[in-house]
C-alpha cells in the first residue's frame, strides 16, 4: 500500500540518519583535503603511487558527502505537513547565521595573517579591496573559502523544497518514482557522458533530485531498494569502476573526477543510505556506544565542521612541514585537523551563552 505524507510524522532523533550525516561531513572533509594538496602529488609524481591511488579514491567515490546531505533534507522535511512561512523561518536562519559569523571571523583572521606577513591571500590593505575579498569570500571565489558555494546551493534547494513537498504530501510513492526515473537519466547525460537528452530534462535535475531521491530512500517498501547486502555489492562494484576510470582520465598534473551529480556518484550515495537504514539486517553482534557517540557528535556539528574545516585546513598549511612530510602522513594530519578541530572549536563554543545558536550546532 502507497503512503502519504499525512502518515510520516516521527518526530524522534533517527540514529542512521545521524551515521549518514557524520559519513557525509568526514567525506567532504577528506575530499577537501586532497583539494587543498594535491599539488604535492603532482609535482612528485613518478608514476601509480599508492599515494595517487588514495587520491584517486577520495576524489572519486568519496565525493559523495554534499549528495548524502542533500538526501537527507529530503529524508528529513519532505512528505510532511508543514507550511511555508514557519518551515523557511526556521530553516533559513540555521544556515544563514552560522555562514555569516564564521565568515566574518575567518574573513578578519585572513587579513590579520595577511598584515603580518604570514599569509598572502589578502595583497592590499584599503577599504574597496578588503571590501572586494569579503565579497569574494562570502561567494566562496578567494582561497579559503572555497566550499562556500556549497551555502548558496542548500539556500536555493530550501526556496524550493515546499514546493516539491506539497506535491509529495498528496502524491504517493509511484508519483515519486516517476520523478527519479528521469533524474536518473540527466544523471547519465548531464553529468556523466555530458551530453544533452533529446528531450529538456532541466526540472529533473540535481539538487533537487537528490532531495526526492533521500525521501523516497526512507519511505519506500521495495525489497532491493532495503537489501543492504545488494547495496553493498552495488557500492563496491560502482566504486571500483569510478576509480579506475577516473584513472584512466587523469594524468602528471590532474587528477580527473567525475561531476558531483553523475550517476556514479548517485548510485554510491543511494548504496550507502540503503546500507545505513537496513544496517540491522547484516545482524552484526558489535557493541559501539562509543562510536555512537562520535557518530552523533559529528552529526550535530556537522554544518558548523563544514563552514570551518576548509579555512582551518588552508591556514593549518602554513605551520606544517609540508616539504617534508610524507603526503600519506600529511593527509591524515590535515584531514584530523579539518575534522576533530573544526569539532573542538565548536564543542568550546557550543558552551558560550548566544554565541551557541549561530555557530551551526544541532
Amino acid at each position: 500500500m502507497a503512503e502519504t505524507g499525512t502518515t510520516k510524522k516521527k518526530r524522534k532523533r533517527i540514529f542512521y540518519f545521524d551515521a549518514l550525516r557524520a559519513l557525509a561531513i568526514i567525506c567532504v572533509v577528506m575530499v577537501h583535503t586532497v583539494t587543498i594538496n594535491k599539488y604535492l602529488i603532482y609535482n612528485a609524481y613518478v608514476g601509480p603511487t599508492l599515494s595517487w591511488i588514495v587520491s584517486q579514491i577520495i576524489y572519486n567515490p568519496v565525493r559523495v558527502g554534499v549528495l548524502l546531505f542533500l538526501m537527507l533534507s529530503g529524508a528529513l522535511s519532505l512528505g510532511r505537513e508543514w507550511e511555508i512561512k514557519p518551515f523557511l523561518s526556521k530553516r533559513i536562519p540555521r544556515i544563514v547565521y552560522p555562514f555569516a559569523f564564521w565568515n566574518i571571523i575567518f574573513i578578519i583572521i585572513f587579513i590579520i595573517l595577511s598584515f603580518v606577513g604570514i599569509s598572502h591571500v589578502v595583497d592590499a590593505f584599503d577599504i574597496g579591496y578588503l571590501l572586494n575579498f569579503a565579497k569574494g569570500a562570502f561567494m566562496g571565489e578567494v582561497y579559503g573559502f572555497n566550499a562556500n558555494w556549497f551555502f548558496w546551493m542548500i539556500l536555493g534547494t530550501y526556496l524550493i523544497m515546499p514546493i516539491f513537498n506539497r506535491w509529495l504530501l498528496h502524491s504517493d510513492l509511484k508519483e515519486a518514482e516517476y520523478f527519479l526515473v528521469f533524474w536518473l537519466i540527466t544523471c547519465v547525460f548531464s553529468f556523466t557522458l555530458n551530453m544533452e537528452f533529446p528531450i529538456k530534462l532541466t526540472y529533473f535535475v540535481s539538487p533537487i533530485g537528490l532531495v526526492v531521491c533521500g525521501y523516497y530512500l526512507r519511505y519506500t517498501e521495495r525489497k532491493f531498494l532495503n537489501n543492504p547486502y545488494l547495496a553493498l555489492v552495488v557500492l563496491i562494484i560502482v566504486s571500483a569502476i569510478s576509480t579506475y576510470i577516473g584513472y584512466l582520465r587523469s594524468d602528471p598534473t590532474n587528477i580527473s573526477c567525475f561531476n558531483r551529480y553523475s550517476i556514479f556518484n548517485t548510485l554510491i550515495a543511494i548504496s550507502l543510505f540503503i546500507i545505513f537504514k537496513n544496517f540491522s539486517k547484516f545482524n552484526l553482534k558489535v557493541k559501539f556506544n562509543a562510536f555512537r557517540k562520535l557518530l552523533s557528535s559529528l552529526a550535530k556539528y556537522s554544518y558548523g565542521i563544514y563552514l570551518v574545516h576548509y579555512p582551518l585546513i588552508f591556514m593549518s598549511g602554513y605551520v606544517l612541514p609540508k616539504a617534508s612530510m610524507p603526503y600519506g602522513l600529511l593527509i591524515v594530519v590535515s584531514i584530523c585537523i579539518g575534522l576533530f578541530g573544526s569539532m573542538a572549536i565548536l564543542a568550546i563554543l557550543n558552551r558560550v551563552p548566544y554565541v551557541n545558536g549561530i555557530i551551526g550546532a544541532k
